[in-house]
């Protein structure tokens, strides 16, 4: 599945680097993370949209849709 999310607080290649950090913690299978943007692919049967915007927030940052 792929899906795409807007990111509040996002505003330089730090924020960036967070929000790959948390996200390569989960067994997903590529992701695109831009200042503002991610994009995911994952696969349903290992993890949830809800662990992806958890570990979003948990590099501090706002997940708005």
């Amino acid at each position: 599945m792929k899906k795409e999310y807007k990111v509040e607080g996002m505003s330089c290649q730090h924020c960036v680097h967070s929000v790959v950090l948390e996200l390569n913690k989960l067994e997903i299978n590529s992701h695109q993370v831009d200042i503002g943007r991610v994009s995911v692919d994952f696969d349903e049967t290992k993890v949830n949209d809800e662990q992806i915007k958890a570990a979003i927030e948990e590099a501090g940052y706002k997940v708005v849709n």
